[in-house]
Order: C-alpha cells, then sequence, then structure tokens
C-alpha cells in the first residue's frame, strides 16, 4: 500500500487577509477622489468665487436661461434687467454664468450669400 501525499498550502495569516483587501480598497478610494470628487470641488469653489464677485452693469445668465444686466446688488439677491424697464429679482445661487460688462452673447455668422454680408462688404 502506497500513500499519497498531498500538499496542503499554509493557512492565510490575517496580515495577508487584511492585505488583500484593503489595498485595493484604498486604491479604488484614491483614484475616485482624483477623479471625481477633487474636480467637483475646484468646480464649486470656483462658481462661489464667480458669484461673489458681482458687480453692478455685470451682463448675467440665471439657471433658468434668463440674461440680464444687474442693476442693484444686496447681500442674497440681484436686482437683474432682462429688458427695457422690466426689473427681476434673483437669488445669488441661481446665476450660472457672468458674463461681464459689454459682453454680449456671440452673434451668429452671418452667410456669404445674405444682402446683410453682401452690403456690408
Amino acid at each position: 500500500m502506497q500513500g499519497f501525499v498531498y500538499a496542503q498550502a499554509a493557512a492565510p495569516d490575517a496580515f495577508g487577509m487584511l492585505n488583500s483587501l484593503i489595498v485595493p480598497t484604498m486604491l479604488i478610494i484614491g483614484i475616485m477622489y482624483f477623479l471625481m470628487i477633487r474636480p467637483q470641488q475646484k468646480r464649486l469653489k470656483e462658481h462661489r468665487d464667480l458669484i461673489a464677485a458681482i458687480r453692478r452693469g455685470d451682463t448675467v445668465v440665471t439657471s433658468g436661461g434668463i440674461i440680464g444686466k444687474v442693476t442693484k446688488v444686496e447681500d442674497n439677491e440681484l436686482q437683474v434687467e432682462i429688458a427695457e424697464g422690466v426689473k427681476i429679482k434673483v437669488v445669488r445661487g441661481t446665476i450660472s454664468e457672468v458674463r461681464g460688462k459689454g459682453e454680449a452673447a456671440p452673434a451668429p455668422k452671418a452667410k456669404a450669400d445674405s444682402p446683410k454680408a453682401k452690403a456690408e462688404s
């Protein structure tokens, strides 16, 4: 009778099991921080600075798409003129973009065949 000897793996130690779980988890958390969380925090800080720097005369765009010129600045609200004689109050947090003083929306390009383009030539 010939006996067979089977090799058994040694029982894994606690440190090896801990490393096999914690190290990959920490790597995933680190990658997510640098790819997702940090850029979002940077954008939020830039937006906060942008809103804090709004002055009278700036052209702003609200999150609802309303474009107007700031006529009055208060602590948490702005008075925005959206048309001649039409003024509305908006909360600072609803401002999505500041276009600056006198900076208008980009004009659509005129086609070369249009009469307006020929008249300007």
